[in-house]
């Protein structure tokens, strides 16, 4: 394939959290109903060809992850939804990420679209990483960055990060 779409297309909110190291975007090909397949396929090329060395995908469910396998892109599954054990998952994967990020590896973080629960992740991950000083600091942050007010589940994971997981 040649010309402007041989490398793909950017996720939709595409946004750095820390430059050239940590992203985040929602589900590559969009979510729920206005999922496009073709989309997606474009979207993980994209990814693929910008160099992320791993994505971090949140969701509750496995839809998709194929995508990854089938255009050959690392990909790292942890389901992070409502039900889910937030402690367990923020003491489990921000060890990782920093181990990755570490090593050099871009990480891609996503949900099927940007949440309070994933901009909370965010913002306690920037805390954990001592990027920050303290929670308030980690919410003006990550809503400046994202763009979006963090909610009380947002906030709620950002003061868990805070306590030290």
């Amino acid at each position: 394939m040649r010309g402007k779409w041989s490398k793909g297309i950017e996720p939709r909110n595409f946004g750095w959290v820390i430059k050239d190291q940590l992203a985040v975007c929602e589900r590559p090909g969009g979510y729920s109903a206005n999922h496009r397949r073709v989309r997606r396929h474009e979207e993980v090329m994209w990814i693929r060809e910008s160099g992320f060395a791993r994505v971090i995908s949140l969701m509750p469910s496995p839809h998709n992850l194929h995508a990854y396998e089938e255009l050959h892109v690392p990909y790292e599954h942890v389901p992070f939804g409502p039900h889910d054990d937030v402690h367990n998952i923020l003491s489990t994967l921000y060890p990782k990420m920093r181990s990755w990020m570490q090593a050099g590896d871009h990480l891609l973080v996503h949900q099927d679209e940007i949440s309070d629960r994933l901009q909370g992740f965010l913002g306690g991950y920037l805390l954990y990483a001592k990027l920050l000083p303290g929670s308030p600091q980690a919410v003006m942050v990550i809503e400046h960055l994202l763009s979006r007010q963090l909610g009380s589940i947002g906030r709620e994971i950002v003061a868990m990060a805070a306590r030290g997981i």
